[in-house]
């Protein structure tokens, strides 16, 4: 079993919670993006804790979320974040002018297959002749 961790506990991280809840308006900032409605009930290190506690207190590091929403922002099995944690980490650091760490920088891997993706859908109604793109 988990030990919690006395972080969580600690009255300075108790108000901070309550003020992202609050800023956030209690809602799922992940639901919320896709134009859709659910209760926040966890505040999520998008700099994991463990890996940048320089980070640990920012409000721009913390961002309301479900349940759910939070279990996809992490690969449970590694400990580590999840593509969708490693995106959204990415994207709060441009908006922070902060440097994404190498570890969660895209792999070419996720960028050939994010042009390939973006490049095989196509805009919509247009013919691609063969050979050429």
């Amino acid at each position: 079993m988990k030990k919690a961790d006395p972080f969580y506990k600690s009255p300075r991280w108790v108000r901070l919670r309550e003020a992202i809840l609050r800023r956030d308006g209690y809602m799922c900032q992940v639901a919320r993006r896709y134009g859709k409605r659910a209760e926040a009930s966890t505040v999520h290190h998008i700099f994991p804790r463990e890996l940048f506690p320089e980070y640990q207190w920012e409000p721009w590091n913390l961002v309301s979320l479900s349940a759910e929403a939070h279990d996809r922002m992490h690969d449970r099995t590694g400990c580590d974040l999840s593509a969708a944690g490693r995106e959204w980490l990415r994207r709060t650091a441009r908006a922070a002018g902060v440097d994404v760490p190498e570890r969660y920088r895209i792999r070419s891997t996720e960028r050939t297959s994010k042009s390939l993706q973006k490049h095989n859908n196509g805009p919509r109604g247009t013919v691609q002749s063969e050979g050429k793109w």
